[in-house]
Protein backbone atom coordinates (compact mmCIF):
# COMPACT_ATOMS: atom_id res chain seq x y z
CA UNK A 1 0.00 0.00 0.00
CA UNK A 2 1.14 3.54 -0.74
CA UNK A 3 2.47 5.66 2.12
CA UNK A 4 1.65 8.83 0.24
CA UNK A 5 -1.02 11.21 1.50
CA UNK A 6 -3.66 12.07 -1.06
CA UNK A 7 -6.16 14.84 -1.61
CA UNK A 8 -8.62 14.03 -4.37
CA UNK A 9 -10.79 16.64 -6.02
CA UNK A 10 -13.83 16.84 -8.15
CA UNK A 11 -12.86 19.25 -10.90
CA UNK A 12 -15.93 20.98 -12.32
CA UNK A 13 -17.78 23.05 -9.78
CA UNK A 14 -14.90 22.74 -7.32
CA UNK A 15 -11.81 23.95 -9.21
CA UNK A 16 -13.40 25.13 -12.45
CA UNK A 17 -16.65 27.10 -12.78
CA UNK A 18 -18.97 24.46 -14.25
CA UNK A 19 -22.11 26.59 -13.99
CA UNK A 20 -20.56 29.48 -15.88
CA UNK A 21 -19.20 27.11 -18.51
CA UNK A 22 -22.53 25.42 -19.15
CA UNK A 23 -24.51 28.67 -19.14
CA UNK A 24 -22.05 30.31 -21.52
CA UNK A 25 -22.23 27.33 -23.87
CA UNK A 26 -26.02 27.43 -23.94
CA UNK A 27 -25.83 31.17 -24.54
CA UNK A 28 -24.05 30.54 -27.85
CA UNK A 29 -27.12 28.87 -29.33
CA UNK A 30 -29.82 30.52 -27.19
CA UNK A 31 -28.70 34.14 -26.73
CA UNK A 32 -29.97 35.68 -23.52
CA UNK A 33 -31.17 32.35 -22.10
CA UNK A 34 -28.00 30.65 -20.85
CA UNK A 35 -28.55 31.22 -17.14
CA UNK A 36 -32.30 30.76 -17.44
CA UNK A 37 -31.83 27.28 -18.92
CA UNK A 38 -28.96 26.19 -16.67
CA UNK A 39 -31.19 24.54 -14.06
CA UNK A 40 -33.13 22.71 -16.78
CA UNK A 41 -29.86 21.41 -18.20
CA UNK A 42 -28.68 20.44 -14.72
CA UNK A 43 -31.68 18.17 -14.28
CA UNK A 44 -30.96 16.32 -17.50
CA UNK A 45 -27.21 15.73 -17.23
CA UNK A 46 -27.28 13.31 -14.25
CA UNK A 47 -30.05 11.36 -15.94
CA UNK A 48 -28.00 11.03 -19.13
CA UNK A 49 -25.03 9.87 -17.07
CA UNK A 50 -27.11 7.24 -15.27
CA UNK A 51 -28.59 5.95 -18.52
CA UNK A 52 -25.26 5.92 -20.40
CA UNK A 53 -22.39 5.31 -17.93
CA UNK A 54 -19.96 4.54 -20.75
CA UNK A 55 -20.73 7.64 -22.83
CA UNK A 56 -17.93 10.16 -23.40
CA UNK A 57 -18.53 13.36 -21.48
CA UNK A 58 -18.50 15.40 -24.69
CA UNK A 59 -21.47 13.31 -25.83
CA UNK A 60 -23.14 13.67 -22.43
CA UNK A 61 -22.93 17.45 -22.83
CA UNK A 62 -24.51 17.27 -26.28
CA UNK A 63 -27.29 14.90 -25.26
CA UNK A 64 -28.10 16.93 -22.15
CA UNK A 65 -28.40 20.10 -24.22
CA UNK A 66 -30.58 18.24 -26.74
CA UNK A 67 -32.97 17.20 -23.96
CA UNK A 68 -32.96 20.71 -22.53
CA UNK A 69 -33.86 22.16 -25.90
CA UNK A 70 -36.66 19.61 -26.35
CA UNK A 71 -38.14 20.40 -22.93
CA UNK A 72 -38.26 24.17 -23.47
CA UNK A 73 -39.12 23.83 -27.19
CA UNK A 74 -35.92 25.53 -28.31
CA UNK A 75 -35.46 25.13 -32.06
CA UNK A 76 -31.86 24.00 -32.61
CA UNK A 77 -30.09 22.07 -35.35
CA UNK A 78 -27.92 19.03 -34.63
CA UNK A 79 -24.63 20.95 -34.76
CA UNK A 80 -25.86 23.32 -32.05
CA UNK A 81 -25.78 20.58 -29.45
CA UNK A 82 -21.95 20.68 -29.52
CA UNK A 83 -21.88 24.31 -28.40
CA UNK A 84 -21.17 23.50 -24.75
CA UNK A 85 -18.30 21.19 -25.66
CA UNK A 86 -16.81 23.80 -28.01
CA UNK A 87 -16.24 26.24 -25.18
CA UNK A 88 -14.93 23.64 -22.74
CA UNK A 89 -11.20 24.47 -23.09
CA UNK A 90 -11.96 28.04 -21.99
CA UNK A 91 -14.05 27.36 -18.91
CA UNK A 92 -12.78 29.66 -16.19
CA UNK A 93 -10.79 28.46 -13.22
CA UNK A 94 -12.01 29.77 -9.88
CA UNK A 95 -9.62 32.49 -8.60
CA UNK A 96 -8.85 30.56 -5.40
CA UNK A 97 -7.96 27.28 -7.14
CA UNK A 98 -4.31 27.51 -8.15
CA UNK A 99 -3.09 28.94 -4.84
CA UNK A 100 -4.97 26.30 -2.86
CA UNK A 101 -3.48 23.49 -4.93
CA UNK A 102 0.03 24.89 -4.63
CA UNK A 103 -0.30 25.17 -0.85
CA UNK A 104 -1.42 21.56 -0.60
CA UNK A 105 1.55 20.43 -2.66
CA UNK A 106 3.86 22.46 -0.45
CA UNK A 107 2.32 20.72 2.57
CA UNK A 108 3.35 17.34 1.17
CA UNK A 109 0.04 16.18 -0.27
CA UNK A 110 -0.27 14.31 -3.53
CA UNK A 111 -3.12 15.62 -5.68
CA UNK A 112 -5.58 13.70 -7.83
CA UNK A 113 -8.69 14.45 -9.85
CA UNK A 114 -11.73 12.19 -9.74
CA UNK A 115 -13.73 13.78 -12.52
CA UNK A 116 -16.94 13.16 -14.43
CA UNK A 117 -15.13 13.93 -17.65
CA UNK A 118 -13.27 12.15 -20.43
CA UNK A 119 -9.53 12.11 -21.03
CA UNK A 120 -9.52 14.58 -23.92
CA UNK A 121 -11.54 17.25 -22.11
CA UNK A 122 -9.68 16.94 -18.82
CA UNK A 123 -6.40 17.27 -20.74
CA UNK A 124 -7.58 20.62 -22.05
CA UNK A 125 -8.61 21.69 -18.55
CA UNK A 126 -5.26 20.72 -17.04
CA UNK A 127 -3.55 23.34 -19.16
CA UNK A 128 -5.75 26.00 -17.58
CA UNK A 129 -5.22 24.73 -14.05
CA UNK A 130 -1.42 24.99 -14.48
CA UNK A 131 -0.92 22.38 -11.75
CA UNK A 132 0.64 18.95 -12.18
CA UNK A 133 -1.65 16.31 -10.71
CA UNK A 134 -0.21 13.02 -9.51
CA UNK A 135 -3.18 10.99 -10.72
CA UNK A 136 -6.40 11.48 -12.68
CA UNK A 137 -9.43 9.21 -12.83
CA UNK A 138 -12.04 10.07 -15.45
CA UNK A 139 -15.45 8.58 -16.11
CA UNK A 140 -13.81 7.05 -19.18
CA UNK A 141 -11.38 5.22 -16.87
CA UNK A 142 -13.87 4.13 -14.22
CA UNK A 143 -16.70 3.18 -16.57
CA UNK A 144 -19.33 5.25 -14.76
CA UNK A 145 -20.23 8.71 -13.56
CA UNK A 146 -20.36 9.84 -9.97
CA UNK A 147 -22.27 9.46 -7.66
CA UNK A 148 -21.51 5.83 -8.55
CA UNK A 149 -18.59 4.57 -6.46
CA UNK A 150 -16.46 3.58 -9.46
CA UNK A 151 -14.11 6.60 -9.41
CA UNK A 152 -13.27 6.15 -5.75
CA UNK A 153 -12.78 2.40 -5.98
CA UNK A 154 -10.70 2.66 -9.16
CA UNK A 155 -8.44 5.27 -7.56
CA UNK A 156 -8.06 3.24 -4.37
CA UNK A 157 -7.22 -0.03 -6.10
CA UNK A 158 -5.05 1.27 -8.93
CA UNK A 159 -2.80 3.34 -6.66
CA UNK A 160 -2.92 1.23 -3.50
CA UNK A 161 -4.32 4.12 -1.50
CA UNK A 162 -5.57 3.55 2.05
CA UNK A 163 -8.50 5.60 3.28
CA UNK A 164 -6.66 6.77 6.38
CA UNK A 165 -4.29 8.72 4.10
CA UNK A 166 -6.95 10.22 1.84
CA UNK A 167 -9.13 13.34 1.94
CA UNK A 168 -11.71 14.06 -0.74
CA UNK A 169 -12.62 17.68 -1.54
CA UNK A 170 -15.59 18.66 -3.71
CA UNK A 171 -18.41 21.11 -4.25
CA UNK A 172 -21.14 18.67 -5.28
CA UNK A 173 -23.02 17.16 -2.37
CA UNK A 174 -24.88 14.78 -4.69
CA UNK A 175 -21.97 13.64 -6.87
CA UNK A 176 -19.20 13.56 -4.24
CA UNK A 177 -20.09 14.05 -0.60
CA UNK A 178 -22.76 11.35 -0.51
CA UNK A 179 -20.65 8.59 -2.14
CA UNK A 180 -17.55 9.60 -0.14
CA UNK A 181 -19.64 9.32 3.01
CA UNK A 182 -20.95 5.91 1.96
CA UNK A 183 -17.35 4.78 1.48
CA UNK A 184 -16.13 6.37 4.73
CA UNK A 185 -13.57 8.59 3.03
CA UNK A 186 -12.62 11.76 4.91
CA UNK A 187 -14.35 14.61 3.11
CA UNK A 188 -14.40 18.40 2.85
CA UNK A 189 -17.44 20.01 1.26
CA UNK A 190 -16.78 23.22 -0.68
CA UNK A 191 -20.27 24.70 -0.48
CA UNK A 192 -19.76 27.45 -3.04
CA UNK A 193 -23.51 27.81 -3.66
CA UNK A 194 -24.61 28.01 -0.01
CA UNK A 195 -26.76 24.93 -0.42
CA UNK A 196 -28.88 23.64 2.44
CA UNK A 197 -27.92 19.95 2.34
CA UNK A 198 -27.15 18.25 5.64
CA UNK A 199 -23.56 19.12 6.65
CA UNK A 200 -23.44 16.41 9.32
CA UNK A 201 -22.28 13.80 6.79
CA UNK A 202 -19.03 15.69 6.05
CA UNK A 203 -15.97 16.41 8.16
CA UNK A 204 -15.63 20.08 7.26
CA UNK A 205 -17.50 22.69 5.25
CA UNK A 206 -15.88 25.62 3.50
CA UNK A 207 -17.39 28.20 1.16
CA UNK A 208 -14.32 28.32 -1.09
CA UNK A 209 -10.76 27.00 -1.31
CA UNK A 210 -9.12 29.73 0.75
CA UNK A 211 -6.80 28.18 3.39
CA UNK A 212 -7.82 24.72 2.20
CA UNK A 213 -4.45 23.19 3.17
CA UNK A 214 -5.06 24.08 6.82
CA UNK A 215 -8.52 22.50 6.70
CA UNK A 216 -7.28 19.33 5.01
CA UNK A 217 -4.45 18.95 7.52
CA UNK A 218 -6.87 19.49 10.41
CA UNK A 219 -9.48 16.95 9.33
CA UNK A 220 -6.85 14.40 8.39
CA UNK A 221 -5.20 14.63 11.79
CA UNK A 222 -8.52 14.66 13.66
CA UNK A 223 -10.25 11.80 11.89
CA UNK A 224 -7.31 9.66 10.77
CA UNK A 225 -4.84 10.21 13.58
Amino acid sequence: MSEKRWVTFDCFGTLVDWRHGIATGIELVAPGRGWELLDVYNRHEPQVQREHPGMYYSDVLAESLKRTAAEVKLDLVEEDFRAVTAGFPFWRVFPDTRQALRELQESGWNLALLTNCDRVLIGETQRRLQIQFDAIVTAEDSGAYKPAHNHFEYFEKSLGVTRDRWVHVAQSYFHDMIPASELDITRVWINRLNESDDPSIVHAVRHDLTDLAATVNEVHQKFNG
